[in-house]
């Protein structure tokens, strides 16, 4: 199997990551593409930083187990399968399922700190930033906090404030520098994604015979 070309894909809490991504997969047939996100790498629970009001902050780089994720990554850029329990956000009730990863001509690493962790960032062959105005991330992350996982406004705007936009600022935009393609997405990502997609099609017919 030719070696995997490796695309790390990252950008700021609610910047529209996991539509692009969504849209970017169902592009490829499922043999040519792989998705490993950072989602399922979080530290349990009871060992996450609380900050000075008594709220769990799971928005810092050590909140993922960087070790493993960098680990996965060079073992399915070695052209090996990765098997992980999913992370299931800490919801009691939902049964973890074994993920597997397989190797795949294209293989898409996502998460906000994948250009941070340099074990991550060095297997990347090439480095995508999602990026979007501060007040649409807000406003989506309002909706999306309470829909998908229950929090009230008060709740949504704390972490946002103390915990979303300080790592935003201190750990994702100033590698937005590093990036080889930045897609905004205020309104609409659609010939961004176009372009990627058809640069990275290109990259799975050069490794076929």
């Amino acid at each position: 199997m030719q070696h995997p070309f490796i695309v790390g894909i990252t950008g700021g809490s609610a910047s529209g990551k996991t539509t692009f991504l969504r849209r970017l997969l169902s592009s490829f047939p499922a043999e040519d593409i792989c998705l490993i996100s950072q989602d399922n790498y979080y530290h349990p629970r009871e060992t996450q930083q609380i900050d000075i009001n008594g709220v769990t902050n799971f928005d810092l780089p050590s909140s993922i187990d960087s070790a493993a994720y960098a680990a996965d990554v060079l073992q399915i850029s070695q052209g090996r399968e990765v098997r992980r329990l999913e992370y299931t956000f800490n919801n009691p009730n939902a049964q973890p399922k074994e993920l597997v990863f397989t190797p795949s001509p294209i293989v898409v690493v996502e998460g906000i700190f994948v250009f941070y962790f340099e074990a991550v960032a060095k297997l990347l062959d090439l480095k995508v930033y999602i990026d979007a105005r501060e007040h649409v991330k807000l406003q989506r992350r309002i909706v999306r906090d309470r829909d998908e996982r229950g929090y009230d406004l008060e709740d949504v705007l704390y972490r946002y404030t103390n915990h979303v936009a300080p790592t935003y600022e201190k750990y994702i935009k100033p590698f937005k520098q590093d990036a080889d393609i930045v897609i905004p997405n205020n309104r609409q990502f659609d010939r961004g994604l176009d372009v990627l997609v058809s640069f990275l099609k290109s990259k799975v017919l050069e490794g076929r015979p």
